[in-house]
């Protein structure tokens, strides 16, 4: 992938392709519903592992019964194609 910063367009695009993502900031995000706290620490495992693997690493917060991922590429400025590369492999975990 070329980590190319995507415009508005190619955002909504991909967006189109990914289950309940948002653009907000130059990033893109999703929250994720669990039943409670082990089910969201289990996910939040599993999607580092993903982002090792990719050495693209989002920003994650979660608690009991959530995971919120935000992903951006900080050094192009935005969301590129390894962001929504990277969500597409997230959505995979459900």
């Amino acid at each position: 992938m070329e980590r190319k910063k995507l415009s508005g367009e190619e955002i909504a695009k991909g967006l189109g392709l990914l289950d309940g993502w948002d653009a907000k900031n130059d990033n893109i995000v999703r929250r994720f519903e669990f039943s409670n706290f082990a089910e969201s620490l289990d996910f939040v495992n599993r999607v580092g592992k993903l982002a090792e693997a990719a050495d693209h690493h989002p920003d994650i917060t979660f608690g009991w019964g959530y995971a919120e991922i935000c992903l951006t590429t900080h050094d192009r400025g935005g969301v590129t194609d390894v962001d929504m590369a990277l969500a597409a492999q997230i959505d995979k975990l459900l």
